[in-house]
């Protein structure tokens, strides 16, 4: 199988590098369209396939086309794609917020699979959702899915509107996290910590929890039950998260991320 990927930027170089490193495609049998001389100079010194320049040079040679580049310049690629492509050829996008209906009709294309990877992708432990049309044979599937999960985990959603919500959770999530992390750093340094020591602190703690969790049957509300000892010190955090009603925001950002999604597939 031939893999044409198309951009070749953080998540396109991540795909690229994730299937030769589990033997899945050798630089052989893999391609990427890159329109920028300069960074597809870059990727030519990587040896992970043959860098391209123009969709002529390779897009029929292709079994599976990748489509990694941002939303906003599909239209175009659409146009210089569409006279090159056959209806044999399966295209996986990873642009958020361009449903497939648009895709296949752009392309004329009509094995279209959507899938949402999010930024830990890029260390092999990214969580993906992804969704297809009816076209796509059971075998391209599975085939797709074997692709994505070199970089982490993978769930197929029946609903192609489901792809938006895990937009709003996977996709979006790392950036909770973070900011959930830094908001931790910050009272370490005021505790009177270093920076090395606060930032060490904190990501130990949430490497350590996440492990935890991982490796247990226990809800989070049961593992909160664990660690909080009546009248102790995680009761009073808690107690004041409650009180500010930090569980509530968090849900409210997570539902103002999906309606955002929406927004945007809407526009294309």
């Amino acid at each position: 199988m031939k893999i044409l990927i198309i951009g070749g930027g953080n998540m396109g170089l991540t795909y690229a590098q994730s299937f030769l490193r589990a033997h899945i495609s050798t630089p052989e049998h893999m391609m990427i369209l890159e329109k920028s001389p300069e960074k597809a100079a870059e990727l030519a010194k990587k040896n992970i396939g043959t860098v391209y320049g123009a969709p002529e040079e390779c897009l029929n040679e292709a079994d599976l086309i990748i489509l990694a580049v941002k939303p906003q310049d599909c239209e175009v690629l659409f146009k210089t794609l569409r006279p090159l492509v056959n209806e044999q050829q399966v295209f996986l996008s990873i642009m958020a917020g361009v449903k497939i209906t648009t895709i296949a009709e752009a392309l004329g294309a009509p094995k279209i699979i959507r899938a949402m990877p999010n930024l830990p992708a890029q260390v092999g432990m990214g969580m993906t959702a992804f969704t297809s049309s009816d076209d796509v044979t059971r075998i391209e599937l599975v085939m797709v899915q074997n692709l994505i999960n070199t970089t982490g985990k993978s769930v197929y959603v029946d609903k192609e509107s489901s792809i938006d919500a895990a937009t709003a959770i996977s996709g979006s999530g790392p950036a909770y996290v973070y900011y959930f992390m830094d908001a931790m750093i910050q009272a370490a340094l005021r505790m009177g910590f270093s920076e090395s020591e606060s930032e060490l602190l904190v990501k130990q703690t949430f490497r350590g929890a996440v492990d935890l969790y991982n490796k247990s049957d226990i809800t989070c509300q049961e593992w909160i039950k664990k660690v909080s000892s009546k009248g102790g010190t995680t009761e009073a955090a808690m107690r004041s998260f409650v009180e500010s009603e930090v569980h509530k925001d968090i849900i409210e950002g997570a539902n103002a991320a999906l309606n955002r999604a929406v927004e945007l597939g809407q526009k294309k």
